[in-house]
């Protein structure tokens, strides 16, 4: 305060008063934050008691991230704090999203050991848009089921709804996940397994066949196997064509271990798992022990 009796501040004493420095309070009144009220006879800056306040407000805005335009607008009484805060959390959220994308990111690169093509890739990927992530999605489905009317429609339900995109909030580790899924949906190879897998259904089906029969037919094999594994019967062994003759009947064995072998590859297991993964729950039981025994029992039966 200076000693004239008017109770004002030089920039010097309203730095003390406040604990900013000269360098910050100068910095902030020529970017138009805050004014001084008056100006000595020298043209020095002079604040009054009201200005302490008004530095208080300033500081608390921009530990909050604001920018100087946005703290003026308040200041001023452009706007209030509660307009600027619902942008600013906006904001706040969309830097939250992307972090957590670049963390990701980083943690898939340190994980997979990475090249320099490869983090390119993953960067590009995790930071698609909902519609670039939705035509990958759509690409896939049409290279997997375009033009096989005959497809089980539950089964394209079914593999349309798995196959879900990020959400608005997404887990660096559901971020993870999809970097990985989309690698594979976009993969040449997986596609045509997957067209493969559904060619088999298609050709199960007649015009009569009800929606759903072959995931009845899968589900029933993984059952019996479960139970021939619970008895101990060995897949090689005679019993277990009688465990799987009834549910087969005079179907091509070879067909049906082709479609078997297909339905378990080891990449169809990890695209369950991302998936799961992206959608945020848990897995479904892939069922592995089940499928090797099925496998294993046509194998030994088509030897013989």
């Amino acid at each position: 305060m200076i000693d004239d009796g008017t109770g004002l501040f030089t920039i010097g004493r309203l730095a003390r008063a406040t604990d900013l420095s000269v360098r910050t309070i100068r910095y902030w009144s020529d970017a138009g934050v805050l004014h001084p009220v008056t100006r000595s006879e020298s043209g020095y800056r002079l604040y009054d008691a009201a200005s302490v306040a008004r530095l208080e407000l300033i500081r608390t805005l921009r530990e909050l991230g604001l920018g100087l335009d946005d703290v003026r607008r308040v200041v001023a009484g452009e706007t209030t704090i509660a307009e600027v805060a619902v942008t600013h959390v906006a904001a706040l959220d969309a830097q939250i999203r992307a972090l957590k994308l670049t963390r990701a990111v980083l943690s898939t690169v340190a994980r997979r050991g990475s090249t320099a093509e490869e983090m390119t890739l993953m960067n590009k990927l995790a930071r698609l848009s909902a519609a670039e992530r939705t035509r990958i999605i759509d690409d896939f489905m049409e290279e997997t089921f375009g033009g096989l009317d005959t497809a089980d429609p539950d089964i394209r339900t079914r593999m349309r709804f798995s196959v879900a995109d990020l959400p608005d909030d997404p887990t660096p580790e559901q971020v993870d996940a999809w970097v990985e899924l989309a690698e594979l949906l976009q993969d040449p190879g997986f596609r045509a397994r997957m067209r493969r897998t559904i060619e088999f259904n298609a050709a199960d089906r007649g015009p009569e066949v009800p929606p759903g029969t072959s995931l009845w037919f899968m589900s029933r094999l993984v059952q019996l196997a479960a139970q021939a594994r619970e008895q101990g019967i060995a897949p090689e062994s005679p019993r277990a064509e009688e465990v799987l003759g009834p549910l087969l009947g005079n179907a091509d064995r070879a067909a049906v271990l082709e479609r078997m072998e297909s339905a378990a590859h080891a990449e169809m297991a990890r695209f369950r798992e991302l998936t799961a993964l992206v959608r945020g729950t848990e897995p479904l039981p892939a069922h592995a022990e089940e499928f090797a025994w099925v496998v294993a029992a046509l194998r030994a039966r088509l030897a013989g």
